[in-house]
């Protein structure tokens, strides 16, 4: 499956919940309005579409919300999607609350690899972003899902506040545990505002100037660029969708908890699978609407338009992250 620009799409986000029991400053919008139950994707519909992108050519599939571990039954979808031969992997973005009671059985579900939000190692700071004193809970969840076997990768979000010392902290508790960690640049969408550039577009230097840092040419399918931190030993990636701009590799698309086919975070186009489905769709219906709609995929997105001209859906919770 191509789009109109040579780009192979093989990966596809799904948001199962655009519930999440955090509130953090650069996801969460004051206010936002909730999706109703009845106009969320069952679990039965969001495997089908799966199995459709499957048979289309995508090769991993990343469950995200919200938090994806507050959708109720959601241990079922990752059995439904582990029957779907057709997939290289199925992984799970979270914010780690849950994952102490879910481990077990996301590994017995073939989850093999799990991406965890962690933007500090301080108490205090991590209620300020989050809303809620729960980091210790967080961390307990992480060894818990270790101990199971799972991978575990920590994403940090990167904001204008974030400090140094904050992010040498986090490369120095990964590497001693033997985590992977990806910093991310703020995208503005919600309540994160432009420019948020200024904190990002120096941070690699001012890393490089206090870590013998070696490039890799080690590829996860994602965005990320990775380096070698040579004074521990982990893997240090770097995400940065807005000072140096991944558009042109991009092979990802997204799906919302209540059906709306995302071909990029930034554009307002966008196709109800969910209305298809309810239609009477076959499978062969939504893999032409799925594949006409990969072929028009913007070729990048344009987040330095001012705020009046941006697409409307602009909130990582509600998309999904």
């Amino acid at each position: 499956m191509f789009d109109s620009h040579g780009r192979q799409i093989t990966y596809l986000r799904v948001s199962v919940t655009d519930r999440c029991d955090l509130r953090c400053s650069y996801c969460a919008v004051p206010g936002r309005v909730l999706l109703e139950r009845r106009h969320i994707l069952s679990l039965e519909e969001i495997t089908r579409i799966c199995g459709v992108f499957a048979d289309l050519g995508v090769r991993k599939i990343r469950i995200t919300g919200g938090e994806p571990l507050v959708r109720r039954g959601v241990l079922t979808l990752f059995q439904n999607l582990a029957g779907l031969n057709r997939l290289d992997e199925v992984t799970l973005t979270t914010n780690g609350t849950q994952l102490g009671s879910f481990a077990d059985g996301l590994v017995k579900a073939g989850v093999r690899r799990v991406n965890v939000s962690l933007d500090t190692l301080d108490a205090a700071r991590f209620k300020a972003i989050a809303g809620r004193d729960v980091l210790e809970q967080v961390l307990n969840g992480i060894a818990v899902a270790r101990q199971a076997g799972l991978s575990v990768k920590i994403n940090m979000v990167v904001m204008t506040d974030t400090t140094d010392g904050e992010i040498d902290s986090l490369i120095r508790w990964c590497g001693m545990g033997g985590l992977d960690l990806t910093l991310i640049e703020v995208m503005p969408m919600g309540p994160a505002k432009l420019p948020v550039l200024s904190k990002h577009l120096a941070l690699r230097d001012r890393l490089e100037r206090r870590w013998r840092l070696t490039p890799l040419c080690e590829r996860t399918g994602g965005p990320a660029r990775y380096v070698r931190v040579n004074e521990t030993g982990g893997r240090l990636g770097f995400i940065t969708p807005m000072s140096a701009n991944f558009c042109e590799g991009c092979n990802r698309v997204r799906l919302t908890s209540d059906g709306i086919l995302k071909l990029c975070l930034d554009r307002g186009d966008s196709i109800n699978l969910r209305s298809l489905l309810q239609a009477g769709a076959t499978d062969e219906d939504l893999k032409q609407v799925i594949l006409s709609a990969v072929e028009g995929k913007p070729k990048g997105h344009d987040f330095t338009r001012e705020p009046s001209k941006v697409s409307p859906q602009r909130s990582m919770s509600a998309i999904g992250g």
